[in-house]
């Protein structure tokens, strides 16, 4: 059943007005627009062409996931899918619902199969989460260690090292057999409907059928490539994480204000809240996150804000004209197009449609 017409239209609205209230009211209340003005155009040219390298690298890691996950997908259509998707999901509210309608899209339209699309998207999402839960574990970690350990600290770093080493051995347990696929889902099923007792919730049931198919569909590919697809992802998410960084640094925020370590707490974190889509591409309250939390690890605030918004303008504003390109040259070009499902089989993906 669809929504009511009014709720389509109030929840952008919505959004929108949350991200604009942020951008607009709290940041001349940490700082005034003038002084993060100033302290961009005092930037230098070599550190402006720093950032643009590493913003080019950035925007080309995407593709290597993609195409480690999708067999018989060239880096240029890649590309073409990636920028665009990404423009998508940057500008329009709910936009990953429409990105993933364009990807089947592009992707038939090079004569891929659905199938192979779906596995593609299903590694390829549930390795950037893993990655979004491991970063903040492993800053944890080496903010525990970095300076005079505390107990809290310490304490920490140590649960979130458990929690990862027991999601790392879910996993292989899933891949190992069918009979241990199945295990895995009643456990972790199990383990929901007791979080969810409590409000009332019956039980979950067909988890152990969810996480059999899963290995069913998944299982050739992650065994030929799973090394390849743990690499991309690390590479993509540390490529952002470096544009960050290089951002604070020719701002003038240096090191004795904001560790490496500690702004990549601070990024690991505002990175777990892109995972609950309040408004396009975290507009708002990813700056919030990244301000307040690095402002508070010791950053002068102006130079902070300079930094998070150069950092932001490179990260989440330059795909969405980018990609608006690609989507054209998709539109016009024929050049890629085959008939659906007519591209050349693969042995990683079990295949029908």
């Amino acid at each position: 059943m669809s929504r009511p017409r009014w709720q389509r239209v109030v929840a952008p609205v919505l959004s929108l007005a949350l991200a604009a209230a942020v951008l607009w009211w709290f940041l001349p209340q940490f700082t005034s627009v003038s002084a993060v003005w100033d302290t961009v155009r005092a930037m230098t040219w070599v550190e402006i062409g720093v950032l643009a390298l590493a913003a080019a690298w950035n925007l080309a890691t995407y593709q290597f996931l993609v195409v480690a996950t999708m067999p018989g997908l060239t880096l240029r259509q890649a590309t073409v899918s990636t920028l665009t998707t990404t423009a998508v999901s940057n500008t329009v509210v709910g936009g990953a619902a429409i990105a993933l309608g364009l990807t089947y899209g592009m992707n038939s339209s090079w004569g891929f199969s659905r199938s192979r699309t779906s596995v593609s998207l299903l590694v390829s999402g549930l390795w950037n989460n893993f990655a979004k839960l491991a970063l903040p574990v492993l800053a944890l970690s080496l903010l525990a260690f970095s300076s005079t350990p505390s107990t809290g600290r310490v304490l920490a770093g140590a649960a979130g090292l458990a929690g990862l080493v027991v999601a790392v051995v879910l996993m292989a347990l899933l891949l190992r057999s069918r009979e241990g696929a199945a295990r895995v889902g009643t456990g972790l099923g199990r383990v929901a409907s007791a979080v969810i007792r409590p409000f009332g919730r019956p039980p979950v049931q067909g988890w152990d059928l969810a996480t059999t198919k899963f290995r069913d569909r998944t299982t050739l590919l992650l065994r030929a490539r799973w090394h390849w697809i743990t690499a991309a992802t690390l590479v993509s998410h540390l490529s952002l994480f470096l544009v960050l960084v290089l951002a604070l640094r020719a701002v003038g925020v240096d090191a004795a204000q904001v560790s490496v370590v500690e702004a990549l707490a601070v990024f690991a974190f505002a990175r777990l809240l892109t995972a609950v889509p309040f408004t396009p591409g975290g507009l708002g309250v990813v700056e919030v996150a990244m301000i307040a939390g690095l402002a508070a690890a010791g950053g002068e605030r102006a130079l902070v804000a300079a930094g998070v918004l150069v950092y932001r303008a490179l990260t989440y504003v330059l795909p969405i004209p980018l990609g608006l390109c690609t989507y054209l040259f998709w539109r016009r070009n024929r050049s890629w197009r085959r008939p659906p499902n007519t591209a050349p089989r693969t042995a990683l993906v079990p295949e029908t449609v």
